[in-house]
């Protein structure tokens, strides 16, 4: 070989060489690079929620069978990826197990394949920096560390703890109201002294990716609680308001940039013990996110699709809340209302507090559903009549069976008695709330229960169930008065067509109605029961006088002539129908049992209890009322 040639090997060997050393000099530098950009963008939660996106839907849509799996893995990969499918659907319906599912799946792929550990998750929430953390970051921590403690009940504890749910002033307002500031609930971040372990980060890190991929937004924790519900986009600037006030006023525009002023989007609100408490440090950040929220939280079922035709939907949640969403343009924003019943604690004891003289109002309620009374529940909205009504459903015999209709489902009775006869049913877009009266009849029902007595067919459907569906009925109604609740059913039966004369409508109205429990609600929230009112008919004795024909003078028959006429003209004119008195009344702060119930009442009442009961119920006739009438024979009651 020449030197030539060793000379140009050697020149080709340096050059390879000198290539090399500097593509591999410039992969290391990008890798640093690279690793600096991870570190600073890769752990935000925008950019680690997108992942989750990516990855969850990359595991449900991958092909199975392309992959080349034994019989036996490709089985258990199925069902998890079945599993994943179905929890990714029922954890937006409100399934609380589904959610837990699915959090614990992003744990997992953060920590284990997308490298989230204690250096790094500080880049998405400045667990580490108090002074760096939002309002909504603390107060996610506190939820979080309350529901470590006390479960479903971490607000209700929260809220108690630091007495939030009270009357305040707050900057700007002239009155005061129910709130929980910004400045709140940093201090009590700051009192809390909260230490978290690098779990405990993570699952306040997966709560918040959650909640924004497949959760309620802000709210989401929120409306798991124990609480009387949580509601949404029913204060601030509807940005249709704001778009108008773009062209003219342009520092006030600057104001709402600046959230001086709370758009729509920032208005959340909850439900706690009978207040409305608006959370003025929370908001769902933008009007689109406000609108995925209300698109999403009323899907369980398919209750059909919410649209500009169709502005509104109410439904059920699969914990059994109700839900009632609206949109423009039948609303000014996108809103939302959920209301939660808490079935196990729904008791007249529960509901009734410590007030004074609780015990003669449960005697009187218990009584009045042992004695099948037909009674309805009246009040305000939010003032705890499904409340109360379940807490009754307790009295009733175990014998007895159950037919409810409903609305939206609320009561939920089944579980707290599952081994009750029990039934309920609403109507659908196809299927008539009288079509479900006359199916209920058929099925063996002894109590009509209906839960909220709102539209004219349904008070007609109330009088029909009363009158010869069922052995009695309860009912909830919003009438203010015991006379606005008689016109009111009375009015609803002339409108529903059921009768023409109002005299006569009014007539079927008293004589199915016996009793009325009146609920109120001050100005703090204080739920109590206000009056429970009697319905007395009273009973026509006017009669005609046919003899006219014996009298012989003119001046005879004239005088029955007369006396016929006005007998005739007191009944077509303006006659007294019914009386109505009070049995037991909230007085200075305390119930007090008042007039005596009728003995017509009386004696029906007794002829529907056992023996236990109407000893019983005799003893507190005796204390309220002294010595009565004497005991009439008790009915006996076939099967």
């Amino acid at each position: 070989m020449s030197i030539t040639n060793i000379l140009l090997m050697l020149i080709v060997i340096i050059s390879a060489a000198a290539g090399l050393t500097y593509f591999l000099n410039k992969n290391q530098n990008a890798e640093v690079e690279q690793e600096i950009e991870k570190d600073e963008k890769t752990y935000t939660l925008e950019t680690m929620r997108d992942y989750i996106k990516k990855r969850l839907d990359e595991i449900t849509k991958v092909n199975l069978y392309d992959i080349g799996l034994s019989e036996e893995e490709l089985k258990r990969r199925k069902s998890k990826k079945y599993a994943l499918k179905k929890a990714l659907k029922g954890c937006t319906y409100g399934d609380v197990n589904d959610k837990k599912y699915v959090k614990e799946l992003i744990a997992d792929l953060l920590s284990q394949e997308y490298g989230v550990d204690e250096t790094n998750i500080s880049a998405a929430i400045p667990f580490d920096m108090p002074s760096l953390l939002t309002s909504q970051d603390k107060f996610d921590i506190l939820i979080y560390v309350y529901k470590k403690e006390f479960g479903y009940e971490a607000l209700t504890q929260l809220i108690k703890r630091y007495n939030l749910a009270t009357l305040k002033y707050i900057l700007g307002e002239t009155k005061p109201c129910y709130v929980i500031t910004e400045d709140e609930i940093n201090d009590i971040y700051e009192k809390e002294q909260i230490v978290l372990t690098f779990q405990d980060k993570l699952e306040v890190v997966v709560q918040r990716i959650y909640q924004h991929y497949k959760g309620y937004s802000s709210i989401d924790e929120i409306r798991d609680m124990n609480i009387d519900g949580v509601s949404g986009g029913v204060s601030g600037l509807p940005e249709s308001f704001l778009s108008q006030v773009a062209q003219t006023d342009g520092d006030y525009l600057d104001q709402v940039a600046e959230h001086k002023v709370p758009r729509a989007c920032d208005s959340i609100w909850i439900f706690f013990q009978g207040k409305s408490i608006r959370l003025a440090f929370l908001s769902f950040g933008t009007e689109s996110e406000l609108k995925r929220v209300c698109q999403n939280i009323y899907k369980y079922n398919n209750p059909g699709q919410l649209s500009d035709t169709n502005g509104y939907k109410i439904n059920e949640m699969k914990d059994g809340s109700r839900v009632v969403v609206v949109r423009p343009s039948m609303s000014e924003t996108w809103a939302f209302f959920v209301r939660k019943f808490d079935v196990k604690r729904a008791t007249v004891e529960q509901w009734t507090g410590e007030t004074p003289g609780k015990e003669e109002a449960i005697d009187l309620l218990k009584y009045l559903v042992k004695g099948a009374r037909i009674t309805s529940i009246t009040g305000e909205q939010g003032c705890g009549k499904t409340t109360l009504l379940m807490g009754m459903i307790e009295n009733i015999y175990e014998t007895m069976n159950l037919r409810i209709t409903e609305t939206a489902f609320e009561l939920h009775l089944r579980k707290v008695y599952p081994t009750r006869n029990i039934l309920s049913m609403r109507e659908t877009d196809t299927i008539a709330g009288q079509e479900c009266l006359d199916v209920q009849k058929k099925t063996d029902g002894s109590v009509n229960i209906i839960g909220e007595v709102a539209t004219d067919p349904v008070a007609s459907w109330m009088i029909q169930s009363a009158q010869v569906a069922s052995k009695f009925t309860l009912f909830t109604h919003h009438a203010k008065t015991f006379p606005d609740l008689v016109t009111a059913l009375r009015n609803s039966m002339l409108r529903a067509g059921v009768f023409r004369n109002e005299k006569t409508a009014e007539e079927q109205v008293v004589q199915v109605l016996n009793f009325d429990i009146h609920l109120s609600k001050d100005f703090r929230g204080k739920r109590f029961i206000q009056r429970v009112t009697e319905c007395i008919p009273i009973v026509d004795d006017l009669t005609y006088d046919h003899d006219y024909k014996g009298e012989k003078t003119m001046d005879g028959k004239m005088e029955k002539f007369f006396q016929n006429a006005t007998t005739y003209f007191s009944k077509v004119t303006d006659q007294k129908l019914y009386e109505y008195r009070n049995i037991l009344e909230y007085v200075d702060g305390g119930y007090v049992i008042t007039n005596k119930i009728s003995d017509k009442n009386l004696e029906d009442m007794r002829a529907n209890m056992d023996e236990s009961d109407v000893e019983g119920f005799d003893e507190f006739i005796e204390k309220h009322w002294g010595k009565q009438m004497k005991k009439t024979k008790r009915a006996k009651i076939e099967g």
